[in-house]
């Protein structure tokens, strides 16, 4: 089996199968399972913490490309999905009644965490075809935002080791599929609440789970390039996780559960990935 093949198959099984999974307990739970999600999605950010830190910024470092060119490619990878997540919920938040000047700048309820309300609103206003499918839209690139830089690392890791094995490559998968656990609860359980199936629900969260897949060939691709490319490719995934997981899944996660616990979370997610790092 080739690499590519292998690579797209382990991303699969972290991407697809993760969040599918995550689809999957999310339609078992209750709608108002909020704190459960909040709990979760904490512990993710951890998880991801600790990949970016403890594996993929010193990979990057160890590419001897220069301290520069790494830090350059973190803050890149932090502009590009700022800016990307700003122009969607730009489009999608004007048109939700009560999202207004005095809402957190952050999602405070699931549905907002991949702009299914956004959907929700169209629906309920029966609007055009057209307007709906926009609507569907918008909801795969908030998600696809999440789930490309996920893909990217896997990517990045398994052109880095290309040349010994790849127990790098699949730890960080098992890794990061630990982490699309409670994302893919917080894409189920917002459309389940807005009448959505169950089968069809947790049908379309695993289908959520598809850009990791591209983002992998993308994060491949570059790193396969050579040091520097493996160093962007590295740098870029680790800074968009790092927006992610502080621009994102923290803040949303403590306005989903106001409490310490969530802070709770994030530290055992991040000394549980530590732990399977260097085991």
């Amino acid at each position: 089996m080739g690499p590519i093949q292998t690579l797209l198959i382990v991303t699969a099984i972290a991407g697809v199968a993760g969040t599918g999974l995550g689809g999957l307990v999310g339609a078992m739970f209750r709608k108002d399972s909020n704190s459960t999600v909040s709990l979760l999605l904490s512990f993710a950010g951890g998880v991801m913490l600790s990949v970016v830190c403890f594996d993929l910024i010193p990979e990057a470092i160890a590419t001897n490309a220069g301290l520069s060119a790494v830090i350059l490619s973190v803050l890149l990878g932090v502009a590009v999905i700022y800016i990307l997540n700003a122009m969607i919920d730009q489009d999608a938040n004007a048109k939700v009644p009560h999202i207004d000047e005095a809402h957190p700048k952050t999602a405070d309820q699931l549905n907002e965490l991949i702009h299914s309300n956004y959907l929700e609103e169209h629906q309920k206003d029966a609007g055009s075809h057209l307007s709906l499918v926009i609507a569907g839209v918008v909801m795969a690139a908030a998600i696809a935002l999440h789930n490309v830089p996920e893909g990217m690392t896997i990517g990045a890791s398994y052109a880095s080791h290309a040349n010994s094995s790849i127990s790098s490559a699949m730890l960080l998968a098992v890794l990061i599929g630990l982490h699309n656990i409670p994302e893919g609860m917080a894409v189920s359980v917002p459309l389940i609440s807005g009448g959505m199936g169950r089968i069809k629900a947790v049908t379309v969260t695993a289908l959520s789970g598809v850009p990791t897949m591209f983002g992998a060939l993308l994060g491949y691709w570059l790193g396969d390039v050579g040091p520097l490319g493996l160093t962007i490719s590295l740098g870029f995934a680790s800074g968009a996780m790092l927006y992610v997981v502080f621009g994102e899944i923290i803040p949303e996660a403590i306005l989903l559960y106001r409490s310490k616990l969530p802070t709770f979370f994030v530290i055992i997610g991040c000394m549980l990935g530590l732990l399977i790092i260097y085991i």
